[in-house]
Order: C-alpha cells, then sequence, then structure tokens
C-alpha cells in the first residue's frame, strides 16, 4: 500500500513537471469578481472622479471600464460618466489646431497631438457605445454624438497628417494605439487602422530592440547609448507593460481580416515571449526588467499590465496557455497576496517616471490610479481565464 501510494506520488510529480498540471487553480471566477469589487471599491470611495483627463486618470478608467464590462456594476459606469462630464468629453482643450503640439513632453491644453491627452478618448468611446446601446433610435445616436466630437476631431487631424512621429515614447502604445482602433471599430474605415500601422513603424524604428523585440521607453534609453549601473540594456517594465496590453487592445478590435494583422501578432506574440522569460521567481517583474539590481524588489503596475496582456494572449488563442499558464499563476499569486492589501489597496505601484531608478522605494503603501487601473485590467481578464 505505502509503495503503491508512493509510486502515485511520484506520477503526478512527474505530471507537474511537464506543465499538466498548470490547469489546477486555487482561484475561482466569482473570487476574482470580489477581488476587483473590493479594489475598485476601495479607490472609488477614496478618490472623487472630478480630476483632469491626463493619461494617469485615463489609464485608471481603462480599466474601471473594463471591470464594467465584466460585472455590469452601474457605480462603476457612473464614475467614469461623471469623469467625462467634468472634462468636456475632451482630453487637451485648445481649439486652436494650428497651435497643436506633440513632440515634447507637455500638460498644457496645446498639447492636443500629445498622447497623453488622447487616452480619454478610449473611455469616452466605450461610454458613447454604451449610451447608444441603451437607446433604440437613431435619434439617441445623434444625442449623444458629443461623447466622440473632440476624439474625431483630433484623431481624424492625424489621419491626415503626413506625419507619422506621434509616438516618440513607449507608453503612448497604450495611450493611443487602441483609440485608433476603437475609431475603427466604431466606423469601419480603416484608415484609422492603417495610421495605428504608420505610426507604430516608426515607434519600432526609435524604440524597438530587435534582438529581444523589447522596447526601450524612448530613444534616451536605447542601448548602448543608455545602459544599467551594471552596463546591461535598460528595459523599464511599466514602459513594456504599457506596450504589450496596448497591443491585446488593438488585436481585440482588429479584425482577423485586416492586411496587417499578422505584423501585430507577431509583434504581441515576440513580446510576451521575451517578457515571459524575465519574470522573478515571486511572481513580479523588476523595474528594471533585465538588471533586478538597478532598483531591486517587486512591482505593480508592469506586473500589472503583463498579466493583462498574456492572459488576453491566451484567452484568445495566441499564446500556449500551457506555456504561459506558470507565468500567469505566479503573477497572480503576487498580485493577489502581495501587491493587494486587506483595505482593497493596491501597493508597491512605482510613481510616475519614465525608468527604474536606483535607490527610489516602493511599498505597500505605494499606490497610483493607473496601477490600480492595471490590476482592475489583469483582475478582469483572470477571471475570464478562470472556470467555475
Amino acid at each position: 500500500m505505502k509503495k503503491s501510494l508512493l509510486l502515485i506520488l511520484a506520477i503526478i510529480a512527474m505530471l507537474c513537471g511537464k506543465n499538466v498540471c498548470t490547469h489546477a487553480r486555487t482561484w475561482t471566477k466569482s473570487e476574482v469578481i470580489d477581488v476587483i469589487h473590493k479594489v475598485n471599491g476601495y479607490w472609488q470611495s477614496n478618490n472623487r472622479a472630478e480630476v483632469r483627463s491626463f493619461w494617469d486618470n485615463a489609464a485608471y478608467h481603462t480599466g474601471n471600464m473594463e471591470a464594467y464590462f465584466l460585472t455590469a456594476n452601474p457605480e462603476y459606469l457612473a464614475y467614469s460618466e461623471r469623469w467625462a462630464e467634468y472634462n468636456h468629453w475632451m482630453g487637451a482643450r485648445s481649439p486652436f489646431p494650428s497651435t497643436w503640439e506633440y513632440r515634447r513632453y507637455g500638460e498644457d491644453h496645446k498639447h492636443v497631438l500629445f498622447g497623453d491627452w488622447q487616452i480619454c478618448f478610449q473611455t469616452y468611446i466605450d461610454l458613447y457605445n454604451i449610451a447608444v446601446k441603451d437607446k433604440k433610435n437613431n435619434l439617441a445616436t445623434s444625442e449623444q454624438s458629443y461623447r466622440i466630437a473632440r476624439a474625431f476631431q483630433v484623431m481624424d487631424f492625424e489621419v491626415a497628417s503626413e506625419m507619422n512621429d506621434f509616438w516618440w515614447w513607449a507608453d503612448a502604445l497604450y495611450m493611443v494605439m487602441p483609440v485608433f482602433s476603437k475609431m475603427y471599430k466604431l466606423t469601419g474605415d480603416e484608415k484609422y487602422l492603417d495610421k495605428l500601422y504608420a505610426n507604430i513603424l516608426y515607434s519600432d524604428s526609435i524604440m524597438l530592440d530587435n534582438e529581444t523585440g523589447l522596447y526601450f521607453r524612448d530613444g534616451k534609453y536605447v542601448y548602448p547609448k543608455h545602459t544599467t549601473a551594471s552596463g546591461k540594456k535598460d528595459f523599464w517594465a511599466r514602459g513594456d507593460g504599457w506596450v504589450l496590453a496596448g497591443l491585446a487592445k488593438v488585436l481585440n478590435d482588429m479584425p482577423t481580416t485586416y492586411k496587417h494583422r499578422d505584423f501585430f501578432e507577431q509583434k504581441f506574440v515576440r513580446l510576451a515571449n521575451a517578457v515571459a522569460k524575465l519574470q522573478q521567481k515571486d511572481g513580479y517583474w523588476t523595474r528594471s526588467m533585465m538588471d533586478a539590481e538597478q532598483a531591486p524588489g517587486p512591482e505593480t503596475s508592469g506586473t500589472a499590465f503583463f498579466t493583462y496582456g498574456i492572459l488576453w494572449g491566451i484567452n484568445n488563442g495566441l499564446l500556449s496557455e500551457k506555456k504561459f499558464a506558470p507565468v500567469v499563476n505566479r503573477a497572480w499569486k503576487y498580485l493577489s497576496t502581495t501587491a493587494l492589501q486587506a483595505d482593497g489597496k493596491v501597493g508597491y505601484v512605482q510613481p510616475i517616471g519614465e525608468k527604474a531608478i536606483p535607490g527610489q522605494m516602493i511599498d505597500a503603501n505605494s499606490q497610483a490610479n493607473f496601477g490600480v487601473g492595471a490590476f482592475l485590467l489583469a483582475a478582469c481578464e483572470y477571471s475570464r481565464y478562470l472556470k467555475e
């Protein structure tokens, strides 16, 4: 009897070593949804909706909207509605296209073409679609058009432009790529996908590391011009998280028949594989992905964006569950047991920045709006991955 038991245990261990046991899950869909409510309830109870439409707040709302789509919680919808109304359904507000800027960082209202002011359009389009779906006549569609009027004005201006150098930092690939794919889905006009493709080719020319498939945050950080303190390539986790998550969102909207679909799929798969190789054993990714000592310890925003992107890839058949399930399980363990605090706070989020900063300390109280948004994205996609 004892020998039989030992034999059974040995077989189980062997199978698990071959990843057969990667399907074993300790979470249920409803338990993950409870986590979503806990996190989002904490955030909305402690932060007013009436804040500006710049990227950090807008990134939270991309997660909030995903939580609404999953749970249909009316409080989530109302929160994003209040935010959009407060901002008059606009990003940067300059009315004069001749003054619009984008080639340098800017938080003023002349930077209409700067992607950090455009991510808000993702949520405005979602809110428009919800409002129109709730109505049953054409008049309702025209009544709701104010929600997307500014998005059309700005994005059509870019589409008509001969310039393709709008996205010169990695973050923009999350901020704006999904705006173009949502515009396509809204209109059926491939001009938005074509401009998206032209713009990312420029981004690739200045930020993509052809050796790994990873992205440097921007041209300042390209190796060997820039290195970590120990001389390694310096890939910033949140920067590459923006890219992987942005690609997932774009592919979710892009038709399989689109002429450049393979380009985006191959980029997504290569990036996901490169990211997975750099995960730490405790489930997180360090701020400098190839050099853990540059800024040691866990970081949540990059980890959550990676988790969302990889889960989306599994759920949509672009990534092998057998290969990536262990990556997801480790990441979710970190997110749900280390990043998530007992009161619903999401900690260990690196503050606003653009690189891994040696000596910068983050802890359980290090929370940020965009980090909560990333956590919600990951949790929503994880719930879709799980079976009751």
